[in-house]
């Protein structure tokens, strides 16, 4: 059973799509309405950060500075202990994704730890997305991946070592074979 704030984060997707396909057909010269976005407005909305690290910006943290960040902004839905609560748990689940209830954590799942930089970027938190710096992004992600006895406590992140992370599900994913999006099975 789907709960109220998944039903609501549905709801604004459905709502952002609409609004997407709104401005599209209002910028169709059949209408004559609307404007093409500036190139500021696209520089804000290309916020994409691929799985090698390309897109992520400046700014650095390690998981002494991001345990404040998570304890003020995450914790409340995510857990004291990021076992979750509100929302999902974001550690643990070691040895379960072969099990018939798999738990899907940062640390049991997640391929790449730029996906949890900008997944956190764009997403998180969740009642007020795109509050946090990027130094406060790069901390809470070191903290995360921290607890996840992924990297050390003191070990910093920024746009040249969180790509370099290693993260213990890396090798549980393969490649899209399908020839319409670009993908080689045999790689």
């Amino acid at each position: 059973m789907s709960s109220p704030r998944s039903l609501q984060f549905i709801g604004h997707l459905v709502l952002a799509a609409a609004c997407l396909c709104a401005a599209t057909l209002a910028q169709s010269p059949k209408y004559k309405v609307g404007r093409a976005p500036t190139a500021e407005e696209e520089k804000a909305w290309s916020i994409t950060v691929l799985p090698d690290g390309s897109g992520l910006p400046a700014g650095k943290g390690s998981a002494v500075e991001g345990k404040d960040v998570y304890d003020r902004r995450c914790a409340e839905c995510h857990g004291n202990e990021l076992q979750g609560g509100d929302s999902s748990a974001l550690m643990g689940g070691q040895g379960t994704l072969a099990t018939p209830k798999p738990l899907k954590t940062v640390g049991s799942y997640w391929p790449h730890a730029t996906t949890i930089w900008d997944y956190t970027n764009r997403a998180m938190p969740f009642d007020t997305p795109g509050v946090l710096t990027n130094d406060q992004l790069y901390a809470v992600v070191a903290f995360i991946l921290f607890k996840n006895g992924i990297i050390k406590e003191t070990e910093e992140m920024n746009r040249e070592t969180l790509p370099e992370v290693k993260m213990p599900n890396a090798g549980g994913f393969v490649k899209d074979g399908r020839p319409d999006v670009g993908g080689d099975a045999r790689n």
